[in-house]
């Protein structure tokens, strides 16, 4: 597999971007009209559909780089609760497992200029069965595309530990998602910090709106909400979430110093409700239970244009089910990726990354 240019793209946790950063680049050398493969040897962004369990980040790739491989070539390790469970009984067999995942890859990476492996959310999934992602692009001669988000300089000792673990198939880092108030710091210092230690740096993506957390249209969906506002715009972002548990005093004190969240609450706590809708940082209410609040906290939210969404779970249900949501961030489609290759360009060299020059 020497002559083979593959990139593996993986990441320090969930939700930095991983998926629109991989087909990003994928497309970016499909467009320039190379011959790109696509693979995903661990489906874990996992939703059940017809029957069966799959990772909906294949389907996007196969569309937007117009592949006729078939979703168990693409995805041959379906990473889910059930598949970990019978590993560490000893039901699933690593070599035979290793040996699926590289005769797909020779399959789909036959007369490709380019493979692009998409990665896990973290360095130690697949560990259980030998196949990590370093243990991966071990197999496939890959180079390795680290993707990290970046907050303070502390998150420097989780990228030279990444970087250590990766070793000499380390093509580089990319931050994603740094806010205007950390750009700076990362940029001046923790940057030339990173070179100096030989880690190679392909640069730092700003935190856009657009890709951040997730919609309420989407949150709605993915929790089963039903919908009570008519007019109000469902295209606010979320990224967190408030739990409205207290007196609607203290309640409107908590919101106020939030931002960009889905307050949740029971659906008869009409104080906590009207709280919510006096802060500005509370951009949708989900309210539990199965109960429709009163007519007039419906009528404030509407002349406020906060959407009000209603679910049959109690509330703990439904704080499990957002922190899932809201982890693994917004719906990947075709905008979310051209979104993000509109910032590779601006801000990375893409040929070099993908060796392409």
């Amino acid at each position: 597999m020497t002559d083979q240019n593959t990139l593996l793209v993986t990441s320090t946790e969930e939700g930095i971007g991983k998926t629109a950063i991989t087909l990003a680049l994928a497309k970016h050398a499909h467009d320039a009209g190379h011959e790109v493969g696509y693979m995903k040897p661990k489906g874990t962004r996992l939703q059940s559909a017809v029957g069966k369990t799959r990772d909906e980040d294949p389907m996007l790739a196969r569309s937007l780089l117009d592949l006729d491989a078939e979703m168990h070539e693409m995805e041959p390790i379906v990473y889910s609760p059930t598949f970990i469970q019978e590993a560490i009984r000893g039901r699933e067999d690593p070599e035979e497992l290793r040996t699926r995942v590289l005769d797909n890859f020779e399959s789909l990476s036959a007369e490709t200029d380019l493979m692009v492996v998409e990665g896990s959310d973290r360095l130690d999934t697949g560990g259980i069965v030998d196949l990590t992602d370093v243990d991966i692009a071990e197999a496939m001669d890959a180079r390795v595309l680290l993707v990290c988000g970046y907050a303070t300089p502390g998150d420097a000792d989780e990228v030279l530990a990444a970087a250590e673990t990766i070793g000499d198939r380390l093509a580089g880092v990319l931050f994603n998602g740094v806010t205007d108030t950390a750009m700076g710091e990362l940029v001046d210092d923790v940057l030339p910090f990173l070179e100096g230690k030989g880690v190679p740096v392909y640069g730092s993506l700003p935190r856009v709106q657009e890709l951040a957390g997730v919609t309420v249209e989407d949150l709605a969906r993915s929790v089963g909400a039903d919908v009570l506002t008519t007019g109000a715009s469902m295209d606010a972002h979320v990224e967190r979430f408030s739990v409205g548990a207290m007196g609607g005093n203290s309640a409107l004190d908590q919101f106020r110093r939030t931002r960009d969240a889905v307050m949740v609450t029971g659906g008869d706590r009409s104080e906590v409700q009207t709280a919510a809708l006096e802060a500005s940082g509370i951009k949708a209410l989900l309210l539990t239970g199965g109960f429709r609040p009163a007519s007039a906290v419906l009528g404030r939210a509407e002349e406020e244009d906060i959407p009000v969404l209603l679910v049959q779970s109690d509330t703990r249900r439904t704080i499990d089910r957002l922190e899932d949501v809201l982890r693994s961030g917004r719906t990947r489609n075709e905008a979310t990726v051209e979104r993000m290759a509109e910032l590779l360009t601006d801000g990375v060299d893409i040929d070099k990354l993908l060796s392409l020059e």
